[in-house]
């Protein structure tokens, strides 16, 4: 979707962001609610998909499971890379799409709706995560209609009513 008024910016200078490709270069990562995983591959070949680490024709997974594994252990992610994605929990998929956007090199991460399908635990977990990537600097745009997790997690609070900004706090 695109902007109907306004403007989008980022580092204080306007940018346009028309397709995914743009975030990605400008470093905002978008973890969606209904989850984008493909469930016959492995954690490690949903994580790189896309962006495949190759010489020549040959693929490169080594270079990608390191790195996958230092994020995982970076932020408290804990996945497992071997696993198919059709044998994990929903909340370990999730950690998967943050992975995704992490090993793009996402330095502001916006989460839609990330404990819509969680059980307590694991959304006890998510805000776990959440505290590991704003300690290590990250942006984090969070939208919930859960007030607890606003309270758990945010410097600010924009209220978004149908549509409408409302105000922030």
């Amino acid at each position: 979707y695109q902007p109907t008024s306004g403007t989008i910016k980022k580092n204080g200078q306007v940018v346009q962001i028309n397709t995914p490709n743009d975030a990605n270069d400008l470093n905002i990562g978008m973890v969606h609610q209904h989850f984008k995983l493909v469930e016959c591959f492995s954690v490690l070949d949903n994580i790189i998909l896309g962006v495949e680490p190759s010489k020549g024709l040959i693929l490169e997974k080594d270079g990608a499971r390191k790195k996958v594994l230092e994020l995982s252990e970076r932020y408290g992610l804990k996945v497992e890379p071997d696993a198919l994605i059709s044998d994990i929990t929903v909340g370990m998929q999730q950690r998967v799409e943050i992975l995704k956007v992490l090993y793009r090199g996402a330095e502001t991460l916006i989460l839609d709706e990330p404990t819509a399908s969680l059980t307590p635990q694991e959304i006890e977990g998510l805000m776990e995560i959440i505290d590991n990537l704003t300690a290590d600097g990250k942006s984090i745009i969070l939208i919930t209609h859960k007030l607890k997790e606003i309270t758990a997690s945010s410097d600010n609070c924009t209220i978004i009513r149908q549509g409408k900004y409302i105000r922030t706090v």
